[in-house]
């Protein structure tokens, strides 16, 4: 500690202090820990329903040190990877050309807004019958499930775009193609980022209930298979990894996209 203070005053920087935001997330992390140890060791509830922390702990362990595990883990990032790409490829061109067009917007954006909320699990047996019940019947629930908030953020950020870029890039002659990779995307980078973030966290989630539902491998397959067992802490092991992968990926993307609004601790 001496040596980091005069370290600190050689330098004439000032270590970065613990603001209070990072307090109340520490604070915050601390009490549902220890709530959940609390209820753990309370017996309120049926004994391994709530685990231990240190039972969780020794499942992660064990979960992250099964090669068995990165196989399955592999195949939902396959699923969730390749739903998004074909989802939000799809999606982005559907919205600029709603958001370009007055009359297709008015037309056909009301389906959009109508459908996106429905739970688009309701459609698996109609993607087992067209893709069968291998890993394509996951990665079209997992594009019907990304396609919307992406195509709507798309189509909405296409209105705000300003009406002067618009105006540069027809007094250059540029075509469509050139309009929608010179001015609109780029323009609309923010809303784009903003709608992949939203179309990654359901996208994963329509994959692990399909996975759940009817598969013999990936993630959601594990989950499923732990709980039939009632093996909680590997469940809860599985959930807790699949969680931290998930914001690390959302965080990812938002950094590229220039969008990390994630302050270190």
């Amino acid at each position: 500690m001496a040596d980091a203070g005069r370290l600190t005053q050689a330098t004439g920087m000032r270590a970065p202090a613990i603001g209070p935001v990072t307090l109340v997330r520490l604070a915050i992390i601390a009490a549902i820990l220890v709530g959940w140890e609390a209820l753990a060791q309370s017996g309120l509830l049926y004994r391994d329903v709530v685990p231990s922390l240190l039972a969780i702990g020794k499942a992660i362990v064990g979960l992250l040190t099964d090669p068995d595990y990165y196989w399955h883990l592999g195949v939902t990032a396959y699923e969730v990877g390749a739903a998004l790409l074909i989802g939000g490829i799809s999606a982005i061109v559907v919205g600029l050309i709603l958001g370009g067009n007055k009359f297709l917007s008015r037309a056909y954006e009301p389906y959009l807004y109508y459908l996106g909320p429905t739970p688009k699990i309701i459609f698996f047996p109609i993607m087992i019958m067209w893709f069968g019940v291998g890993p394509p019947s996951k990665i079209a629930l997992g594009v019907l499930s990304c396609f919307f908030p992406i195509a709507l953020s798309v189509a909405a950020g296409m209105r705000q775009i300003e009406p002067v870029l618009i105006r540069v890039g027809k007094s250059f002659r540029a075509n469509s193609w050139q309009m929608a990779i010179k001015v609109y995307l780029p323009a609309m980078r923010h809303p784009i980022i903003n709608g992949i973030r939203l179309g990654l966290g359901v996208g994963l989630i329509g994959t692990l209930l399909a996975e759940t539902k009817l598969s013999n491998r990936g993630i959601g397959f594990l989950i499923i298979q732990a709980y039939s067992l009632f093996d909680m802490p590997r469940m809860y092991a599985m959930l807790i990894v699949l969680f931290v992968l998930a914001i690390g990926a959302n965080a990812l993307i938002g950094r590229l996209g220039g969008l990390d609004q994630i302050k270190r601790f």
